[in-house]
Formats: structure tokens, sequence, C-alpha cells
């Protein structure tokens, strides 16, 4: 069954994506010398500044640096003051079990949503205890169940994927291995889908927009540190942080921005070696 919120069939459908928070327990945390929470609120104000909240808020992976309950239960406080529903899924640096206990009774619980005439699907790609991503048989078969139940629906026109680790080779030469370990399976997957649209993911904390098997894929900047792309080597890269802004029109189509923080460059390590 697929979980529906109310919305009108034919209006568009705004997301906001938020992802790779890396928060801490603690207020003074920072990550290569960028306190992420402050990064965090400085983001979070550029989406009050909308005209309206959005319809759903995805928080893609890397919630807590720490994995720590305090810093799930900020993001979720807030999170909960833009006034929109949110759903999250786990990143490599989090504890799966414990947002999964966090979410219950909020619209974080469900992994899979209906808005209009679109499908929202979300996966678990993170593997205890290691940076790179999977996903397991269970992932996969929610998926494909998912996306058979589209394929059959009269009201799900368009199906998009969330998940935290990039499906696709990164931009960069020390990427190579921190990615999704199989992605085969999750393309023979997606591609028996004639309505998947678009897969969204984080992770390797920058900016990407582009097509792969007839799908289009979009990595969404963290709220915190940038990784520069095109290195052979890791390098952070002097853009700010932001989020991205998805408009999901009733006839397939998607208009999408990343909105940075404008101004003086955020504080980081900038010749740091490694993360």
């Amino acid at each position: 069954m697929i979980k529906q919120m109310a919305k009108d069939q034919h209006s568009p459908v705004r997301i906001v994506q938020i992802t790779d928070t890396h928060l801490y327990s603690e207020e003074s945390g920072t990550l290569l010398k960028m306190n992420t929470k402050h990064s965090f609120e400085q983001v979070l104000e550029l989406v009050r500044m909308h005209d309206s909240p959005p319809d759903l808020i995805l928080g893609t992976g890397d919630i807590a640096q720490d994995a720590s309950e305090p810093a799930y239960e900020y993001f979720k406080s807030i999170i909960g003051m833009l006034n929109a529903p949110f759903m999250w899924l786990p990143g490599n640096h989090d504890n799966a079990l414990l947002m999964r206990s966090l979410a219950e009774g909020t619209s974080a619980a469900h992994k899979h949503m209906q808005l209009g005439h679109w499908l929202i699907v979300m996966l678990d790609t993170s593997v205890g205890g290691q940076v790179h991503g999977a996903l397991s048989e269970d992932e996969l078969a929610f998926l494909s169940a998912q996306l058979e139940a589209s394929e059959l629906s009269d009201s799900v026109d368009h199906v998009l994927v969330s998940m935290h680790h990039n499906p696709v080779k990164g931009t960069a030469g020390w990427m190579k291995d921190i990615g999704l370990q199989n992605p085969r399976n999750f393309w023979e997957t997606a591609k028996k889908s004639s309505k998947l649209r678009a897969v969204v993911y984080g992770h390797i904390h920058q900016e990407l927009d582009f097509e792969f098997e007839g799908i289009r894929c979009l990595c969404t900047p963290s709220t915190c540190i940038q990784f520069k792309p095109d290195v052979v080597n890791f390098a952070l890269d002097k853009m700010n942080p932001g989020y991205r802004n998805l408009v999901l029109h009733s006839d397939g189509g998607i208009e999408t921005q990343v909105i940075r923080v404008a101004g003086e460059q955020l504080e980081a390590d900038f010749s740091s070696g490694a993360y």
C-alpha cells in the first residue's frame, strides 16, 4: 500500500533536500574546523525565506557525525520549525536503528510517500561501520515492490528515489571506493520501471545534475563542508553550504536549484588532506 499525503493531484510538489548535516551532541562540534550546527542553521534560514513551506523535507543521511541521540533530536526539532513533513534515511555516520526508533510517530517513520502524482521512495544504503554503501536484499526487494506497485497504480505517474550513497562513481579519484558497492543491482531494478524519473543523494558533498541510464541523478551539497570535484586526492572546495529545492510537476518535469549560503566564506580547514 502506498502512503499518501493530501495534495492536489495537479499542483506541483515542492521538496527541500537537506543532506550531510554532520551534527554533534555538543553545539561546539566542528568538522574540519566548520561548526556544523552553525552552518546547518544558516542553510535552514535560507529555506525559511521561501514564500511558503515545502510539501516535504528529505534528510538524506549523515544527519549526525557522532550518531548521538541529542544530535538527531536537535535535527528533528529545528526541522519541525519549518512546518512541513519530513522523511530521513541513514548515511555512513548514522545509527540507523536509533534513527528508526526516534522517527516513531512522525512522518520520518515512513519509507515511501505519495504526493500528488509522485511517489517518493527512501532507501537505506548504510553498512554498519563502513564508509561505503550497499543495498541489502531487503532494500532491493522493497525498491522492486514499490516500483511494481507504482506501475500498477492509476494515481502514481512518477517516482523519485532518495538514498545517501552515490549510485554512480564519484567525481574525484579518492572517492572510487566510498559509493554504492552494488550499483548494478540498483540500476537493473530501476530500469524495470517506466515511471522512475530521478534519484537524489548526498554523501560526496557537492552539486551534480546529470543523466544515467535514462534517469536523472541529482547530488546535493552538504550543509557544512564541501568536497572538491575532479581531483585525485582529498581536498575541500571553497563553496559555501546549501540545500536543494525541487519542484516536481504532474507531467514528470523537475525544476531544481541548489541554494547556497551567500556572503562571507564559512570557516573550514581548507588545507586538510583527509576527512
